[in-house]
């Protein structure tokens, strides 16, 4: 398919892309420059790694490209074990390794 297009035109999107993506980006902090951004947008703006994070890995556990895109149970138990851990300890660190160590453990045990 990416033979239809040529060399130069690809160059143009992806040119158009990145400074369609600055301004997004320059729009928000730029234009505010040092002024002081109301507590209720600082407040929301804590969570945005909070909601990002799921959005970015909850295809790779639910559509893993591993199997397939068919659910994986270890690696839904590791997302499991991932956000239990999160829950009762809110650390990143433990989390993150309970995680892997859930999901390297299974698949040594079933693989």
């Amino acid at each position: 398919m990416i033979d239809q297009y040529s060399e130069f035109s690809i160059w143009i999107v992806i040119v158009a892309l990145g400074i369609g993506t600055f301004l997004i980006r320059w729009s928000f902090l730029g234009a505010l420059g040092n002024r002081d951004m109301p507590e209720w947008v600082l407040r929301m703006l804590r969570y945005t790694p909070v909601a990002v994070l799921p959005a970015l890995v909850a295809p790779l556990v639910m559509w893993p490209a591993a199997t397939d895109g068919q659910p994986d149970p270890a690696r839904l138990s590791a997302a499991a074990a991932t956000v239990a851990v999160g829950v009762l300890t809110k650390n990143v660190i433990l989390s993150i390794l309970a995680g892997a160590i859930t999901l390297f453990g299974l698949l040594y045990v079933l693989g």
